[in-house]
């Protein structure tokens, strides 16, 4: 990328912390964008401090290779502390030095004010948890969302509304047309920010988002973990990925596998898809009994970081629709700090709501359902339903992709993806 374009949601989350102690821990899958997130935060340090007294490392970079230990990087950034100021130290995949975590904690206790970087989940836990509880905020970077697509194409000349309308004079202005050919092309390109930074084909677009997966895969699952049954992890992989949206439990993982010759072990399974958690590349989803308000155990729904990893493994097909749309509404919520569950109507009613999605503080919930087309008055019926028997006042949509139809009834409002995607808040 040639220009770190401003991405608000995280750096104003993260810059509100600018100068506080806490050490500032910013998660996601490769590719996603922290690094030039971490650039941006270094150009808001810059308007009040020197080049001298900000220490940046990316450790991805063969400019630091030699950088493998802690004892390596406490030397190296103990040499760049030259007087008492206070230093800012920005750490970019941390992960990649062997018990980095001691040298934070010793570099915490000077004076400095430190952000890192990381590719894993698990940077919270283990020996970082035990040293630095409490001592650190985290934020988790996801892909663009589809109004960072639409800017990030916009920056970077290549909007479709420069294409197809030419010039107009409000600039935050999109005809309808153009909003919904650039959803097209954010549902078939997906929000790997590389790719909207400079012009590709679909299927440039495709095999770069297959290299990334491809190396996130070897790099954070099969390296980290030394995994010896490659095989067996990419048919885990194919399995997920073509059941996005559908309940799935790992002992249906377990037996589908076996039915198929792999020979998969129940612990197995459960091991790799917690690898494949830690590295950022799937999320996962609980189902929560809406009148009891209590997490259910049983079965889960499988998420992934950007739904373009998809098509890195399977084709697109009409079939798997309702679950890439699942999956663009479900990252949505989570970029906007929402906890995110599967509503379950009640323990003996078995209606689904596709998200119960919950602010960490206070009271704030919406209710959501995904329906690719309306078609018909029964299916309208199935999806607004079940949201008009919850008799609270938080909001609730019916999201959909039906460009003919908006239908809002007894407090049920019915809106375009595209529409959803774009609203400031629910």
């Amino acid at each position: 990328m040639n220009k770190p374009i401003e991405r608000k949601i995280y750096t104003d989350r993260i810059l509100s912390f600018l100068d506080k102690e806490p050490i500032k821990i910013i998660t996601g899958i490769r590719r996603s964008g922290k690094s030039e997130i971490l650039k941006l935060i270094k150009q808001e340090i810059l308007k009040h401090n020197d080049e001298e007294h900000i220490i940046f490392i990316n450790f991805e970079s063969d400019e630091f290779e030699d950088i493998a230990s802690y004892r390596d990087l406490n030397e190296y950034v103990t040499e760049k502390m030259r007087d008492d100021k206070k230093y800012y130290i920005l750490l970019d995949e941390v992960q990649e030095v062997e018990h980095w975590e001691k040298s934070v904690n010793s570099l915490r206790l000077k004076n400095t004010d430190i952000y890192i970087t990381g590719s894993n989940s698990k940077l919270l836990s283990g020996e970082f948890a035990t040293l630095l509880s409490g001592r650190y905020v985290s934020f988790e970077v996801n892909t663009l969302s589809f109004a960072e697509f639409i800017k990030f194409r916009r920056e970077y000349g290549l909007s479709l509304r420069d294409a197809n309308e030419g010039s107009i004079r409000d600039d935050s202005e999109y005809p309808m047309n153009v909003l919904n050919d650039e959803l097209d092309a954010f549902l078939r390109i997906g929000g790997f920010p590389l790719l909207s930074t400079s012009r590709f084909t679909l299927g440039q677009a495709r095999q770069t988002v297959a290299d990334i997966h491809s190396s996130i895969v070897f790099k954070d699952v099969v390296v980290r973990h030394r995994i010896r049954n490659v095989p067996l992890l990419e048919r885990i992989v194919a399995f997920i990925y073509d059941n996005i949206g559908n309940l799935v439990s790992i002992r249906k993982i377990t037996d589908y596998l076996n039915s198929t010759g792999s020979g998969a072990g129940f612990e197995t399974v459960s091991n790799y898809l917690g690898h494949l958690e830690e590295a950022c590349i799937i999320r996962k989803v609980s189902r929560y009994d809406i009148k009891g308000k209590r997490l259910l155990e049983s079965n889960n729904k499988y998420y992934l970081a950007d739904h373009s990893l998809q098509y890195a493994v399977i084709s697109m097909r009409r079939t798997n629709i309702p679950g890439i749309l699942e999956n663009i509404v479900f990252n949505d919520l989570m970029r906007r700090g929402y906890k995110v569950y599967m509503g379950k109507m009640s323990k003996d009613d078995n209606r689904e709501i596709d998200f119960v999605a919950e602010m960490v503080t206070g009271d704030d919930r919406i209710y959501v359902q995904i329906c690719t087309e309306y078609g018909t008055y029964e299916t309208m019926e199935r999806e607004f339903t079940p949201l008009t028997e919850i008799k609270d006042h938080h909001p609730k949509y019916v999201v959909t992709m039906d460009r003919f139809w908006e239908e809002n009834r007894n407090g049920v409002t019915g809106i375009h993806l595209r529409d959803f995607l774009l609203k400031d808040r629910y």
